[in-house]
């Protein structure tokens, strides 16, 4: 009795064209790119910070430029990554549009 019922509910549900489950939705990856971008970037870049301040009040100032120079190219890279992103959004509608 409860399986025939069942299966009369199941076979309405599909001949009206119901989904048994939800569409997927995206994943929202311009909200992940803005929290880290205002939550996580600046609490490590504070860090880098105490650490050179660290490392500069016991006189490693050579150790100090390094570091400092090694994140500047680390930054100028991921500048870079993001130049590229939107310089390549730009040609792919250029060249489809």
């Amino acid at each position: 009795m409860i399986a025939t019922e069942l299966a009369a509910r199941v076979a309405t549900a599909v001949q009206n064209g119901a989904t048994l489950a939800a569409e997927p939705k995206g994943i929202n990856t311009e909200g992940v790119v803005t929290f880290f971008a205002s939550n996580i970037a600046p609490i490590l870049l504070a860090v880098l910070g105490v650490i050179f301040i660290g490392r500069a009040s016991r006189g490693e100032i050579s150790k100090v430029l390094t570091s400092s120079a090694i994140a500047i190219v680390g930054l100028a890279f991921i500048a870079g990554a993001a130049t590229l992103f939107f310089v390549g959004d730009y040609l792919i509608n250029l060249i489809f549009s």
